[in-house]
């Protein structure tokens, strides 16, 4: 039979798998909940060479993490792939050579989830790497790394972990994600951003996608654009070097979306429909357990992390369970609306499940790992009033402040949060009362750059000498790209804010721009 670009040769189907037959050769937990009604494609053939997205680690825990690819022969358009099952094997092992296998088995790629397979491990050993791999037809994945977590009553002497997230494609190169990938943390915690919906800022593209497109509303038009960007091999380095904690943010589905509100007036009916492409797009191209399989129109995205007795990293979801922007978004004046005690930023269930688990916490560091800045930022260009972003905390202000308040009533440990979206460097203390230039210190925030979006940057803007000083408790800013690498003992908290001077070609240079230190028990920060 002649082959063509993209087309898989089929062979011979092996029918009549049933369903107990699957689960016993141990196919996974995803395959009960569906009904085995496709053919089973025994041995496929591909014309092309099938991981062309890569393969990813997440989840990671004392005992286990998930494993993530797609089979994708011809990954720009729909993947290629027939409507069939296709087997994919896979393998773990205790050395960086794939020689001392000692986990292996087989998952199926399906076509309702892009033939995407998500492996949930157990039962390995705490706190050492592993090392794995897929495999299809004749073909072999690249060779992933991947580290479980400590058991949670362990010491753990030292944590690394980066912070990274905002990778606009066509705003420059992944150099950033080239230099993460040579890290090798303990973990990544990506905090969203991971494509862009819409073409931002087209006039200074840098690159375009394999994949160009309209902005995706349909299924397809989702798994075209995460093609797009996953093809990237500096993407691709970054994933198999250790295992990312994800989380979305507004431009996995659309820009600055709130619950089930877009910016556009859309129905909310339709909306939904575009949500719903939206998020099992991302479930198909993320390392996510079963428990985030989008189910009635939503995804549980909010979980906890515990790395021993050293942290407890709670990923936040600012996006699925919030208030409508106030006052019509934006940097907005004496917005009352802001102010209403009503108004949430994550929801009240979210909200009591991050009070529950921070009120029996025992870690040294309670971590808020999430999207948008938490600290009080008055971006006006005039001292005689204050601007703030209601995409933001600062749209919140009772429910931040009431998270405030609960730290300290609490005496919750050494409050951290992560942060991104802003496309910039940011170190802040956060004030029991940001008006208050002299109130107490509760926590800091950390909030990482992009790794490509909005270009090159600079060190500093014309405004930044402006903006420190009608914001007293910032203490760092940075408009160059990059990433953050946490480092982090029971005693210290440093945060390296790494840089690249320059995303729009390849090959710029790694610089660690500032550093900052928390000291346990002391809320303040100071620069290394």
């Amino acid at each position: 039979m002649k082959k063509t670009a993209g087309q898989i040769i089929l062979p011979t189907m092996a029918n009549g798998f049933s369903r107990r037959t699957l689960l016993a050769a141990g196919i996974g937990s995803l395959t009960a909940l569906m009904t085995i009604s496709h053919r089973v494609l025994a041995q496929p053939v591909f014309q092309n060479y099938p991981f062309s997205l890569g393969i990813a680690s997440g989840e990671p825990s004392a005992d286990g993490f998930v494993l993530w690819t797609r089979v994708a022969p011809d990954p720009f358009n729909g993947g290629g792939m027939p409507t069939d099952i296709v087997p994919v094997r896979w393998e773990i092992a205790s050395d960086d050579g794939m020689q001392q296998v000692i986990r292996q088995g087989e998952s199926p790629a399906r076509p309702e989830l892009a033939h995407s397979v998500h492996v949930e491990v157990a039962g390995l050993q705490p706190a050492r790497e592993y090392w794995y791999r897929f495999y299809v037809g004749g073909e072999a994945s690249p060779v992933g790394r991947v580290k479980t977590l400590p058991l949670a009553s362990a010491t753990v002497d030292r944590l690394r972990f980066g912070v990274a997230g905002c990778q606009s494609y066509y705003h420059g190169y992944y150099t950033a994600f080239e230099h993460l990938a040579k890290e090798q943390f303990d973990f990544v915690f990506h905090y969203g951003d991971y494509i862009y919906e819409a073409s931002y800022a087209i006039e200074n593209q840098v690159r375009a996608l394999p994949s160009p497109g309209a902005e995706p509303y349909s299924l397809d038009d989702y798994r075209n654009r995460y093609a797009g960007y996953k093809a990237d091999r500096d993407l691709q380095a970054a994933h198999a070097s250790t295992a990312f904690i994800v989380s979305f943010d507004d431009h996995e589905v659309d820009n600055n979306w709130a619950a089930e509100i877009d910016q556009d007036d859309t129905p909310r009916e339709v909306f939904l429909l575009r949500r719903a492409s939206a998020f099992q797009a991302y479930y198909e191209h993320m390392p996510l357990r079963l428990s985030s399989i989008p189910h009635s129109n939503q995804m549980l995205m909010y979980r906890r992390f515990k790395v021993g007795a050293l942290a407890e990293v709670n990923v936040l979801d600012t996006r699925q369970y919030r208030s409508n922007q106030p006052c019509g978004d934006g940097l907005k004046s004496n917005c009352a609306e802001a102010l209403d005690p009503s108004r949430t930023m994550l929801g009240s269930e979210q909200e009591k499940w991050l009070f529950d688990g921070l009120s029996r916490s025992t870690a040294t560091w309670n971590v808020h790992a999430q999207q948008v800045w938490m600290m009080r930022y008055d971006g006006s260009p005039d001292e005689s009033e204050v601007r703030q972003n209601m995409d933001s905390w600062d749209g919140t202000a009772v429910a931040r402040q009431r998270l405030f308040d609960y730290w300290q009533q609490h005496q919750i440990s050494n409050p951290i949060v992560l942060t991104g979206d802003v496309h910039t460097h940011w170190a802040a203390e956060l004030k029991a009362n940001f008006a208050d230039e002299n109130s107490a210190t509760v926590g800091c925030e950390f909030t990482a750059t992009s790794i490509s979006s909005f270009g090159d940057g600079s060190d500093q803007r014309p405004t930044t000498a402006q903006i420190l000083s009608q914001n007293p408790y910032i203490k760092f800013f940075n408009n160059r790209r990059g990433y953050l690498s946490m480092e982090v003992t029971a005693e210290l908290w440093q945060t390296h804010y790494r840089t690249v001077d320059y995303i729009s070609r390849p090959g710029a240079a790694l610089k660690t721009r500032a550093t900052y230190v928390v000291e346990a028990g002391e809320k303040a920060m100071h620069l290394a």
